[in-house]
């Protein structure tokens, strides 16, 4: 029996990471961002296929404001800075990576479905991404660079909610899919993540694969260092939007 925010399932070249918070909505806490950067940086030998999913009703609903009032503005400062580490570290990462979507896909959580090379979603989940009312920059390049500036901005200025089928449209979902259709999903991604080499499988995703992170950095670190970052989220939660 453990205690942690993330399990972890490895198994002939296939490395399954879960969200475990499910009464949470598997909301991002720091412990589950480090517990996710620990994997993703030193995935166990052999891996080929990252799957992220989530546990319970929900993918993730993004960052965990749960605790909020025991929190500095320093502290969400740090905590921001490690999520978009752990999303530059997905999406630079030398294996094949896959997310599996359901329920809630919201904030961060959207982000890291973002990252992945293949993004299956199953009908009904629900995206949304609403950093930006609470002034957070994070990964705004990579999403425009996946959809476009266009719809990148019709998501980012209202921060509205968008269903599956319109991230499809989009390009944010590649597929479509039922959750009992996820496991031949998955075995087709870990054989197409076995034809090439994986040095060769990882200098493909190199080359194909545009590097904003100092940028995206510099952004998320300028756009969280303004005064006032707790009580900004403080009046976005107040909302109840």
């Amino acid at each position: 029996m453990t205690d942690s925010p993330l399990r972890v399932e490895s198994a002939d070249g296939v490395t399954r990471l879960i969200l475990d918070r499910p009464d949470k909505r598997n909301a991002l806490s720091a412990e589950l961002v480090e517990a996710l950067l620990e994997v993703v940086e030193s995935p166990p030998a052999g891996t080929r296929l990252l799957v992220i999913q989530g546990a319970g009703k929900a993918f993730c609903a993004g960052f965990d404001f749960g605790d909020l009032d025991n929190q500095s503005d320093g502290d969400l400062v740090h905590r921001f800075v490690r999520l978009e580490q752990l999303l530059q570290a997905i999406h630079h990462a030398p294996c094949t990576t896959l997310a599996l979507a359901h329920g809630a896909c919201f904030g961060a959580g959207a982000d890291i479905f973002a990252v992945c090379h293949r993004r299956v979603a199953a009908p009904g989940t629900r995206f949304r991404m609403p950093g930006l009312q609470f002034g957070v920059m994070l990964g705004t390049r990579r999403l425009a660079e996946l959809v476009g500036a266009d719809h990148a901005r019709a998501v980012l200025e209202t921060s509205r909610i968008f269903s599956a089928e319109e991230g499809k449209d989009m390009g944010i979902v590649q597929r479509l899919a039922a959750e009992d259709e996820w496991p031949a999903l998955e075995t087709e991604a870990s054989e197409a993540a076995s034809v090439l080499a994986p040095g060769d499988l990882a200098a493909l995703h190199d080359a194909t694969t545009s590097d904003f992170r100092d940028a995206d950095l510099a952004d998320l670190v300028r756009s969280v260092a303004a005064p006032g970052l707790r009580e900004r989220i403080r009046a976005f939660l107040a909302t109840g939007r």
